[in-house]
């Protein structure tokens, strides 16, 4: 067997080969501009084709998900370079593949034909991909250029929101009847142009187009052509409607090892299918989703975005974090006197509220994970809670006796470790119950529970635990 790797370069090297080439071009194109003379148009011509000649055909063998990596890691001057280079027929299937912040740049400098053009040569799914994105005037003439059929599964399409089954579904699968046999089916797939993509079963459908069975190809493949489909065809099967929550479709793919599975309306009828790329798609857009908005970050920001842009996409959480940091200093200013008289707690206090936000961030990590993968419920909360609360309240044990033994061996203090020991449990008993309660109340009131969640559980532990530490010191100590 042949290695993957040997038979073509890997996108990293792609990536360099691409950015080398882009170097030489401006670095020729700029000495020829300073030349001057009666043939420098001739000159400076045959320079800017050279590079982008031998660039153009190292786009061509690329894969369209390559490309698109590609174009995200350029600055937007090079990478339009590169979108002009690469051939018309493979725009639509490079804009699938890019991010959304990175579709829009491209997007920006396209015109309406070269949009439409684009458009047209997807399937109605990859086309409702895109529509959020395309200008209402391409969308309109996209529709004029579609078939009936075409244009009802395009509405169809439209009308499921981002995170729901019908969101991922496709419309491009192979039903056939249960009393043909399996040489009819055969017959019926040599005469297709291809099989769709990630085609392991056939859907058998009655003539009211409501499913009955599934066909997988390897029963179709193995078993005698005489036989009727009815026969083989598996009863028991996974299917999904199309306003199920994509997350369920996302479990059951991963619990079942699915390949495809069916999408059917309320009657039973056959609307789709989702398969197994469509789902890995939308489970890395979700962990990537996850850790921006855990990181404060409004939208998925192109690395190469204007620096206002930028500002605009991160300045939210920052004004939440500002705010936050202003309540932790007066919370310090209320005993500023206490600090005064015993100046060992201000080199202190940054350990309890740090050791507290990592805690905070360990607990509000495994809530998240949970809810994402339907762990919790109303019976188990309870019982989850009571746990984190163990955790932390041994932890605390153990770190703070540690951290109190360090305060006493430096500055020989034994109330001040007891004091440590204490403000260490008690912030991180905060810091459980919080990364508990956050996530909770952010799902209840129907917002992404990683929403902010990292900037809110250290604003809290922070200015926690310095009014614990230092609540604690001022009554013990003073």
């Amino acid at each position: 067997m042949t290695d993957f790797g040997e038979q073509r370069p890997s996108v990293q090297e792609s990536l360099e080969q691409v950015i080398a080439l882009l170097h030489k071009h401006e670095l020729v194109e700029g000495l020829v501009q300073r030349q001057e003379g009666p043939r420098q148009d001739l000159v400076e011509n045959l320079v800017h084709r050279l590079h982008l000649v031998e660039l153009q055909k190292l786009l061509d063998g690329l894969h369209p998900a390559d490309i698109a990596h590609i174009l995200e890691a350029l600055p937007l001057e090079q990478r339009l370079i590169v979108w002009d280079l690469v051939k018309a027929d493979r725009d639509g299937e490079i804009l699938l593949e890019v991010s959304d912040a990175v579709r829009e740049t491209l997007i920006a400098n396209m015109d309406e034909k070269e949009l439409v053009a684009a458009t047209e040569r997807l399937d109605t799914d990859e086309i409702a991909d895109l529509a959020p994105d395309l200008p209402r005037e391409v969308m309109q003439d996209v529709f004029k250029s579609l078939s009936a059929e075409e244009r009802e599964q395009l509405r169809a399409a439209l009308s499921y929101p981002d995170g729901t089954v019908g969101g991922l579904m496709d419309f491009d699968m192979v039903e056939v009847r249960d009393d043909v046999t399996l040489e009819v089916v055969l017959r019926y797939l040599r005469r297709l142009d291809e099989m769709p993509d990630h085609t392991d079963q056939l859907f058998v459908v009655d003539r009211q187009e409501r499913l009955q069975g599934l066909l997988p190809v390897n029963r179709l493949l193995v078993t005698d052509p005489e036989t009727v489909v009815a026969s083989v065809m598996q009863n028991e099967f996974v299917q999904f409607h199309p306003e199920q929550e994509a997350q369920e479709a996302a479990a059951a793919f991963e619990r079942y090892d699915l390949v495809s599975a069916a999408v059917v309306d309320g009657k039973g009828k056959l609307v789709g299918r989702v398969t197994v790329n469509a789902v890995v798609d939308y489970i890395r857009q979700a962990k990537d989703s996850e850790i921006l908005t855990a990181g404060g970050l409004k939208e998925e920001e192109d690395i190469f975005a204007s620096v206002w842009r930028s500002v605009k996409n991160r300045w939210t959480w920052l004004a939440v974090n500002l705010v936050t940091a202003f309540v932790a200093s007066r919370v310090i200013g209320v005993f500023e006197e206490s600090i005064v008289k015993i100046v060992a707690l201000a080199a202190l206090m940054p350990i309890i509220a740090g050791i507290g936000g990592n805690s905070g961030n360990q607990t509000i990590t495994m809530i998240v994970r949970a809810l994402a993968l339907g762990q919790i419920t109303r019976d188990n909360a309870r019982k989850l809670f009571a746990k984190e609360l163990g955790v932390s309240a041994l932890n605390g044990l153990i770190w703070g006796g540690v951290v109190g033994v360090f305060a006493f061996v430096i500055y020989h203090n034994w109330q001040l470790g007891v004091v440590m020991t204490g403000a260490m449990m008690l912030n991180l008993l905060l810091a459980a119950v919080m990364g508990v309660a956050i996530p909770l109340v952010m799902q209840r009131l129907g917002r992404d529970p990683a929403l902010g969640a990292s900037v809110m559980i250290t604003a809290i532990t922070d200015s926690g635990g310095f009014f614990i530490f230092l609540g604690l010191a001022t009554i013990f100590l003073i």
